[in-house]
């Protein structure tokens, strides 16, 4: 399958409404986000305008919604807009917000698609990452018999099945066979509660933001006069029924098995919180947020491992993009303390370095006598050396600068390097250059495996 594209929208757009839990009035804007920026929550409301990146271990609380939460600052009921993001294969976007949720609107994801449309949808340059599932991959919560899992697939499809114990709802299947059909079959179904569950959230001051157009209420047991006129005074309404269908007043199903969609379309937001577009079949037994959000985590800790074990392969027997005697014009470093032998790949954001590791290297001498080992500093100091490549090639004269280590962070050596290897270094950058600064995260293989790892930080300085 060929790979796609990223996404972002071509302008902002802004909708208002109210938060269904707060009650608050919010302002919510959609503004394009460059490649590889993902979704994330700015408050603008909040001093110095923080941002909250849409990542599953930022979850903090899945009562009624997904709850994020980073340094102090909260973004309640992520859910509706994730998904329509999802739905409508958006890659990139910052959401502003002026209050802790966004807008209910009508418990659905309908009036994010019909904002993102109209913002207009743009492709971008960069390929769009892709997490293909290989193997089945399940989560079960023993306590409610919640499960979700993913099985290989050639596309991303969601299969929710729920039963909820009750005789005015029953069980009830949702099927999306492909992202495409999310704004005509998913995006219009509507958040749902249960009347005994909803005089539980008012009696503890939540869903303020709630009436009969934005969730469907099931009346699932007796309503004793009492609640009737609680019922009443929440919804600001002089009369109250229940219809047939056993809905709370007069509200219409757009279709009939509208809770199933609705929860398919919260699988879909809150699986967004993996952080990487997903190829697979997604079955989900009863889903709620926390089964939801729990196997976001599971998945995102196996993409992130399977990343870090991921090998690049490399043809060493083809000419290098440059030389030993290439790399001495653009490095100030000489032997023995210079550490790589060949540039491989280079571009403005990456750069993959090659090292011979024979026994002839001095350090072998005392480290250590009958048993050598290449010394995990010098590892490290061997990708900053292929990173000082990569900064060193943003100016017409390398030659008359220096480089200086900074920093290093997360440093984790998982391999020992013997005498004969052949090491590749990978370095990318974690944010752009910017006054010489290079901030990269760096790989070291051999022999197909990671041998070591770092995130570091160098600058480079004119020659005095």
């Amino acid at each position: 399958m060929k790979p796609q594209k990223q996404r972002t929208i071509g302008k902002e757009v802004t909708l208002t409404g109210v938060g269904l839990h707060t009650g608050e009035n919010v302002t919510l804007t959609f503004l394009p986000a460059a490649e590889n920026h993902g979704y994330a929550f700015k408050r603008v409301d909040l001093e110095g305008e923080p941002i909250i990146e849409a990542d599953a271990n930022y979850v903090v609380n899945t009562q009624r919604g997904t709850n994020l939460e980073k340094h102090g600052v909260k973004i309640q009921t992520s859910e509706h807009v994730l998904a329509a993001l999802v739905g409508l294969e958006i890659d990139n976007v910052l959401i502003e917000l002026n209050a802790p949720e966004p807008p209910i609107m009508d418990g659905s994801s309908k009036f994010f698609v019909e904002a993102l449309e109209k913002a207009g949808l743009v492709e971008q340059e960069a390929e769009r990452e892709e997490y293909i599932v290989k193997d089945v991959i399940s989560y079960k919560d023993e306590a409610t018999g919640s499960e979700i899992t993913i099985i290989p697939s050639d596309t991303y499809m969601v299969t929710t099945m729920v039963d909820f114990g009750t005789k005015v709802l029953g069980t009830q299947n949702a099927t999306l066979e492909k992202l495409s059909d999310f704004k005509t079959e998913i995006a219009d179904a509507r958040t749902f509660s249960f009347l005994h569950e909803l005089e539980a959230l008012l009696e503890h001051g939540l869903i303020k933001g709630g009436d009969l157009n934005n969730a469907i209420v099931y009346v699932d047991k007796e309503i004793s006069e009492t609640t009737m006129k609680k019922l009443q005074k929440a919804f600001d309404k002089e009369k109250l029924s229940v219809k047939p269908n056993g809905i709370l007043d007069n509200l219409t199903l757009h279709q009939p098995n509208e809770a199933a969609r609705h929860k398919l379309l919260d699988v879909i937001g809150d699986l967004a919180l993996a952080g990487t577009r997903i190829r697979g079949k997604i079955i989900a037994n009863k889903p709620g947020h926390y089964v939801n959000t729990q196997f976001a985590k599971k998945i995102a800790k196996i993409i992130k491992l399977e990343k870090r074990n991921k090998v690049p392969s490399y043809d060493l027997n083809q000419p290098p993009l440059m030389d030993i005697h290439q790399i001495m014009d653009m490095l100030p470093h000489r032997p023995p303390f210079l550490l790589i032998d060949r540039v491989l790949e280079l571009s403005d954001t990456h750069v993959v370095g090659m090292k011979n590791v024979s026994m002839n290297e001095p350090f072998f001498v005392g480290h250590f006598p009958g048993a050598p080992v290449m010394p995990g500093v010098l590892q490290v100091e061997a990708m900053a050396q292929t990173g000082g490549i990569l900064v060193l090639s943003t100016v017409p004269d390398p030659e008359n600068y220096l480089t200086f280590f900074m920093k290093m962070d997360n440093v984790k050596f998982k391999q020992k390097v013997l005498p004969g290897d052949t090491l590749v270094f990978h370095c990318s950058l974690i944010t752009p250059i910017r006054r010489g600064i290079c901030h990269m995260q760096a790989y070291a293989y051999a022999n197909n495996k990671l041998v070591c790892e770092a995130e570091l930080m160098a600058q480079i300085a004119k020659k005095k």
